[in-house]
């Protein structure tokens, strides 16, 4: 039992407590409130001061296995980035180099305050990728990539192989480590899968009742390809196959045109934002405001280290808003407490988490705390600017999860940090 305080508590996009705490027992977040108040009605709690208490961020599109790449491709176009360099390493990994990949991933996520992701794997050993998450202690939506089309050697599979390891996984991994890890049916995309392998994903996402996650509209050769092989615009294709609606997470969704986003929003399918990632590979804007607009929920993510260099998810708040605002010559566009709800309780929407992404009484005790003793910090007006505009992920100093602690203080719980980058260096030099 933790009574957590701070001198402001960020509880979610619309309310901030000043001198508050968070009361923890086991899993859940008991109260919520004024620190002296707290302090008085759990005297026997153990006590934990940071100078900023907010949820843990939720980072809604990353890849954990691509992080030995962090660097390998840089100022590439999108395409050959993805089919000259990172699809080759992911065939060339094995089992161990997945493991250091994954860990390596979750390890940044931890120590910089993303609590849950979404994480899109690859092709194969993903039972590594599980394994790391839960040994982690994060929160996590994760699956094996699909890919039967198109794809380089080592990575294209049989359809019906793919399908059917997709369903192991999902029999051996959904609900896992306390319900802490959850599976997503995860084909790549629309360019690399064909329509059997889509529709049979989502025959396996209905029969086991979990979610899907799968990148649309990145960029133009892609829409351009999609196109050319099905007669439809991606989301229309992904539409047609069943792969839109409240249990599909689509990221990135740059190009899309008016009928396509009213698609989006008719079928409640969620879109993750990777602002770095797009710029870094000039994919383009995505339309957010205008999904926002329209009533989509949409999610921040980082993307993979090979095409944002970071898995900081303070990072992509402050891109997000920059970004829409000089894409509509609009300073009023995305402002903080916009881009801090899509890093949180948007995010746990979109992975389909309940009770995650507030503190909120009852709710999932996942919290960060950060500290600003340092002149980026200094002074602090309004604390949702802070975390939107000033925060990074190095002045998180303690992250939690379902009331345990996986960092505090800039030492890690579970995992041995050093080691991990040992393994890591190790391997990334071969790849």
């Amino acid at each position: 039992m933790t009574l957590l305080s701070a001198d402001t508590v960020v509880c979610d996009a619309e309310r901030a407590v000043s001198d508050g705490a968070v009361v923890v027992e086991d899993d859940r977040i008991a109260a919520v409130g004024d620190r002296e108040e707290l302090l008085d009605a759990y005297p026997d709690h153990e006590q934990v001061t940071c100078d900023v208490l907010a949820p843990g961020l939720v980072g809604a599109h990353i890849h954990s296995v691509q992080s030995l790449g962090r660097g390998i491709a840089d100022d590439e176009e999108l395409l050959d980035w993805l089919f000259d360099h990172v699809l080759p390493m992911e065939a060339d990994m094995d089992a161990a180099e997945m493991r250091a990949a994954a860990d390596l991933g979750y390890l940044e996520l931890v120590e910089s305050g993303t609590t849950t992701a979404i994480d899109h794997l690859s092709v194969a050993h993903a039972d590594q990728a599980f394994e790391a998450a839960g040994d982690a202690g994060v929160r996590a939506l994760m699956g094996k990539v699909l890919m039967d089309k198109d794809s380089p050697d080592g990575l294209q599979e049989d359809t019906d192989a793919a399908l059917a390891e997709t369903e192991r996984l999902i029999q051996r991994y959904d609900g896992a480590r306390g319900g802490r890890i959850r599976y997503a049916v995860t084909p790549r995309f629309a360019v690399s899968c064909t329509e059997a392998c889509l529709r049979g994903c989502r025959e396996l996402a209905d029969e086991y009742g979990v979610r899907v996650h799968t990148h649309a509209s990145e960029n133009r050769g892609e829409i351009e390809a999609v196109e050319a092989d099905t007669g439809y615009r991606n989301v229309h294709w992904l539409d047609e196959v069943g792969l839109t609606g409240e249990d599909v997470v689509l990221a990135h969704c740059v190009w899309t045109d008016e009928t396509e986003r009213e698609v989006l929003a008719e079928t409640g399918t969620h879109v993750t934002h990777c602002p770095s990632s797009n710029m870094k590979l000039a994919s383009g804007v995505a339309p957010i405001r205008d999904y926002l607009d329209r009533g989509v929920n949409v999610a921040l993510g980082n993307d993979g280290p090979p095409c944002n260099n970071t898995l900081d998810a303070f990072t992509e708040m402050r891109q997000a808003s920059l970004l829409g605002k000089v894409e509509e010559l609009d300073p009023t566009a995305l402002p903080a407490r916009t881009v801090f709800e899509m890093a949180t309780r948007n995010g746990a929407t979109a992975a389909g988490f309940d009770d995650v992404g507030e503190l909120r009484e009852g709710w999932r005790a996942d919290v960060v705390g950060l500290s600003t003793d340092n002149a980026r910090s200094t002074p602090i007006h309004d604390p949702y600017s802070h975390l939107a505009f000033a925060a990074h992920g190095d002045d998180v100093t303690l992250t939690m999860v379902d009331g345990e602690v996986l960092y505090r203080d800039g030492e890690h719980v579970r995992m041995d940090a050093e080691s991990v980058r040992e393994r890591a260096r190790e391997f990334a030099a071969r790849l």
